[in-house]
């Protein structure tokens, strides 16, 4: 009987010592499927990395897969066809809509925020070769901006329009890009991923670069055209052999799921990211803005509610138009 008493008693204390949702695995999936983008950009290590931690610590077969970044990534999880999805909020609002490029005409209504991941800058690099030194200064030249349907796809040719820069616009990959800069078949890249963005931090450890955001000028313009951009600045020593900040713009980016993912899994999975700030560093540095203090940078998408019930757990009132 003492044994028997004990056992139960060991039991009920791991029970309570669990979350709550912990014990409700009903309608959770087998497997599930994070929508990252192309290698070389921070997404790609990010979603990756999320993926492997969802998958050690709650038992679901989890995977990263390559996708052409934001505004496909919102579609997919809007389908059902992706369980997460990384954005940013400026697609994800046009999706929200109806004004996707992807899927015009369709708002995007089963979308939900689970949690903050970090802000997007804006960044071109070049061979200081080139003596390209802004970007008024890309005006006649061959410009990657990522791979079309991405953020800095999307975003990039607005940003040119809005300067008045008629540049050359071609599509790739972050790691292909970087590539045929290298190899002279571009001047210039233009991105935008957390930083230190992987592949310009491989290309400032091979060759001589130059790194740039906006001019004074340009950053006005920039700010008066696209409301869904803030002000940003990327220090000196993000980059190797960069000892210059660089003025820019951002936007931010969030995890979303679908509205169908059972409250459960969404609680775990948020709680299981915001507790962990230390691992998810380990994952990518941008994930140092991965934290409860930047929930509410959230303006317009409703949280699932396992994510609404974890942080208002934690202190955090969510308004009312942003409860899902």
């Amino acid at each position: 009987m003492r044994l028997f008493s004990a056992s139960a008693l060991a039991t009920a204390a791991l029970l309570v010592a669990m979350p709550a949702a912990a014990q409700d695995r009903s309608g959770w999936p087998d497997s599930l499927t994070v929508g990252t983008a192309s290698q070389g950009g921070t997404y790609f290590v990010y979603g990756n990395g999320l993926a492997s931690f969802i998958g050690e610590e709650l038992g679901i077969n989890a995977s990263g897969e390559v996708t052409g970044g934001p505004v496909q990534n919102v579609t997919l999880v809007q389908l059902g066809d992706h369980d997460i999805g990384l954005v940013t909020m400026g697609p994800a609002y046009e999706a929200w809509t109806g004004h996707s490029e992807l899927a015009p005409g369709l708002e995007h209504r089963d979308i939900r925020a689970l949690f903050p991941m970090y802000q997007t800058p804006f960044q071109v690099i070049t061979l200081a070769s080139s003596g390209i030194t802004s970007v008024s200064e890309l005006a006649g030249h061959r410009v990657s901006v990522g791979p079309a349907g991405g953020t800095p796809g999307t975003y990039w040719p607005r940003f040119l329009e809005t300067l008045g820069v008629d540049a050359t616009v071609s599509n790739a990959g972050a790691a292909d890009a970087a590539s045929q800069l290298k190899d002279g078949l571009i001047d210039a890249f233009a991105f935008a991923a957390g930083v230190p963005i992987s592949a310009f931090s491989q290309l400032a450890a091979e060759a001589d670069v130059r790194m740039f955001g906006f001019t004074p000028d340009e950053l006005q313009t920039i700010l008066a055209a696209h409301p869904e951009v803030s002000p940003l600045t990327i220090p000196a020593g993000t980059y190797a052999g960069v000892d210059y900040d660089q003025q820019s713009v951002a936007m931010w980016n969030f995890a979303i799921a679908n509205a169908s993912m059972p409250d459960s899994l969404a609680y775990e999975i948020t709680r299981l990211v915001m507790e962990n700030h230390d691992r998810m560093m380990e994952i990518h540095r941008a994930a140092s803005e991965t934290t409860m203090d930047n929930v509410l940078n959230d303006t317009f998408l409703p949280f699932h509610p396992g994510a609404v019930r974890y942080y208002e757990e934690h202190g955090i009132t969510i308004p009312e138009n942003l409860r899902g």
